[in-house]
């Protein structure tokens, strides 16, 4: 019977309403308002780190900030699909890296993309090891990272047609290696 009252919607917010959940700012991103810097703030994850949402226009700006904050080091850099006919997610995991410190702080940049023209500014310039990480999430989801000096396939051959890990993706019924003997 518990059960039967979890699940049933509460009276003051009815099936039909969508309601936004309001989530305080952390430390960071009060840091990047105090500073005039455009963002979200997002809940946090699961582990307590938190998340910042970021235009792609805003994506170098707000980088630039962090890392003269103290975040010198990006210790991920991926993406994800968020499903068919969904936007792409391109995240950065940062981290401040310095002397006699027993828990680092973290924050996650999210840069939400619209899937039929996926592109962001690289920030190989800010952090060099964005690198392959970049040209992965190109082979992969087709993320076009804007001012990267070698954006092209790292795992996939060269002459592959599509994105294989989006949701939409339909694998080939065959590979034909071409030109092979």
């Amino acid at each position: 019977m518990t059960e039967e009252i979890q699940n049933q919607p509460s009276p003051e917010t009815p099936n039909n309403t969508e309601t936004k959940e309001i989530v305080p700012a952390g430390v960071v991103s009060q840091w990047l308002t105090k500073n005039g810097l455009p963002h979200e703030p997002l809940a946090p994850d699961h582990s307590g780190v938190e998340l910042i949402k970021v235009e792609p226009q805003h994506l170098i700006p707000v980088a630039m900030a962090l890392y003269n904050y103290g975040f010198n080091y990006l210790q991920c850099q991926g993406a994800y699909d968020l499903g068919p006919g969904k936007q792409l997610v391109s995240f950065y995991h940062l981290i401040k890296v310095a002397d006699n410190v027993t828990k680092p702080e973290e924050v996650r940049i999210k840069v939400f993309l619209d899937r039929e023209n996926p592109r962001v500014p690289s920030v190989y310039w800010i952090w060099r090891g964005a690198d392959w990480q970049e040209r992965e999430s190109y082979d992969m989801f087709g993320i076009i990272y804007e001012g990267h000096p070698n954006l092209k396939r790292i795992l996939m051959p060269e002459d592959w047609v599509g994105w294989p890990l989006r949701k939409d993706y339909v694998s080939p019924d065959f590979y034909e290696l071409q030109d092979a003997y």
